[in-house]
């Protein structure tokens, strides 16, 4: 018999139903899973081989989770994965506030009911896309919001004394029951707020104005944290963390290859965007390095992380900045320049935490040489390294580039050229097409403008060039020659 032909207790009965506890549910679907091969946390890249497996562990053996990490790395999507771990359909008894299993039923008015109508008690069935709770920890959240209080309109109105139980208001964590209930920033949760979620976890009884309930209450907890060192806002009590069975560490990609795949599935682009701009894969690699770059940063907090959503951000904002060109010159397509990275530095501003020093420097100038040490991190993959100290007259196959900028005025790269004004200035530069054909000769042509501003960018970074930026673009000098020419 299928669900949607249950429509009663004794149906329900008939049918051979088995209850099932959640942490059962979530431990069977995981074991079948993984014994056919399926993965259970799709979309989530980098974790293969450390976070999931410990959270495989964790739900295999029916605990409770804390997933512990600095802000950007994938916890709560996570948690929001598990509910596919989740049985399709459940039964419940109709109208009950906390989802009560008709055949374990546990409140006064699914039992009132039940004794009532027997068989002929009516039953719902709830989906697991409707079984996933979740609570943002604030200083004002109350135990009345996560665990309920008596309320005295309902009192009122069915005319009943505050000593009985049905004038009780139940809060967020017993409607969740029989279903996954997340906290996230567990931490911010006051500690006295904290401590009412003891007997949940440990005994499943909940206490109201003096009610003591019995409520065997289902649930699957996962909470998600911070690290304690990193906020002084508050920190998790320990007899809590003693009550959740197992805390898994998160962690940041850790190569530009999974970085971009998070990027490329998590940024939301205008289907306009992505087929008339062409981001050259160094782009892409480029965009990454910068949040590798700012993770290593002096001028960044290290405890309090730089999110991936800084690359996402940051992405989306790169491609706006080229359309934005595109519709300027009435073009319909274009490419991702290097000098369009200037647009991703309201992205990086907003989502990085500067220690003093950074400060000094100030968030946009911090975010320049971000981008800069990400240029300077990925021009040796592919030209020759240019080493800190040189001997005296010593050549180098930069020579003949920085010599056609000694003897030249400069190169100005504008924002808002076109396509093609903007090759033909690359094109003039001759020592700077031999350089990509004597150590790229296989580049795709597609993305040699791109490399070509590498280049640039790359001796700008070694301190060979100099670069300046101007309201609508950039300029490139030698680094020198003002002084000797006194300019």
């Amino acid at each position: 018999m299928k669900h949607t032909e249950i429509k009663t207790l004794g149906q329900l009965v008939k049918s051979g139903y088995q209850s099932k506890k959640i942490k059962d549910e979530l431990r069977d679907n995981l074991r079948e899973n993984i014994k056919a091969g399926k993965d259970s946390f799709e979309g989530v890249w980098g974790y293969e081989d450390s976070v999931i497996p410990e959270l495989e562990r964790a739900i295999l053996s029916r605990h409770n989770i804390n997933l512990l990490g600095l802000r950007g790395q994938a916890k709560t999507r996570l948690a929001r994965l598990m509910v596919n771990l989740l049985d399709e359909w459940i039964p419940v008894v109709e109208g009950s506030e906390i989802n009560d299993d008709p055949m374990l039923p546990m409140s006064r008015y699914a039992l009132e009911l039940i004794a009532e109508k027997g068989d002929d008690t009516p039953i719902s069935w709830l989906h697991r896309e409707d079984r996933f709770y979740e609570k943002l920890a604030t200083p004002d959240v109350t135990v009345a919001d996560l665990i309920g209080d008596v309320d005295p309109i309902k009192a009122a109105n069915l005319k009943l004394s505050y000593a009985d139980d049905r004038v009780i208001h139940f809060g967020m964590i017993p409607r969740a029951n029989r279903c996954i209930f997340v906290i996230n920033e567990l931490p911010d949760l006051q500690a006295r707020i904290q401590v009412s979620l003891f007997n949940i976890l440990q005994e499943g009884d909940i206490q109201i104005r003096g009610f003591k309930l019995r409520l065997p209450l289902d649930l699957q907890f996962v909470f998600t944290a911070n690290p304690e060192d990193y906020t002084n806002r508050g920190s998790i009590v320990t007899p809590l963390k003693d009550r959740i069975g197992s805390q898994i560490l998160t962690h940041y990609p850790e190569d530009i290859e999974t970085a971009r795949k998070i990027t490329e599935q998590e940024a939301k682009l205008d289907a306009r965007q992505s087929e008339s701009i062409y981001v050259p894969s160094l782009a892409k690699d480029l965009l990454e390095q910068v949040s590798f770059e700012a993770r290593e940063s002096e001028y960044v907090d290290a405890k309090s992380g730089v999110s991936a959503r800084t690359s996402i951000t940051a992405f989306e904002n790169l491609l706006s900045t080229a359309e934005r060109r595109t519709l300027l010159n009435g073009a319909d397509t274009t490419m991702v320049r290097l000098s369009d990275f200037t647009g991703i530095i309201p992205a990086i501003t907003g989502k990085i935490e500067l220690v003093y020093e950074g400060e000094q420097e100030g968030a946009d100038g911090v975010a320049e040489i971000l981008i800069d040490d990400a240029v300077k991190s990925l021009f040796p993959q592919y030209f020759p390294k240019i080493n800190k100290l040189e001997r005296k007259d010593e050549e180098t196959v930069y020579d003949e580039l920085l010599h056609w900028f000694f003897q030249g005025e400069g190169f100005e790269l504008l924002d808002d050229f076109t396509d093609e004004e903007y090759k033909r200035a690359l094109d003039s530069i001759p020592a700077l097409n031999q350089l990509i054909k004597d150590h790229q000769p296989e580049y795709p042509e597609k993305d040699v403008y791109f490399l070509k501003e590498l280049l640039l960018w790359g001796l700008v970074s070694h301190k060979k060039l100099n670069k300046q930026r101007f309201t609508d673009g950039y300029e490139f000098k030698d680094l020198y020659s003002s002084f000797l020419k006194g300019i």
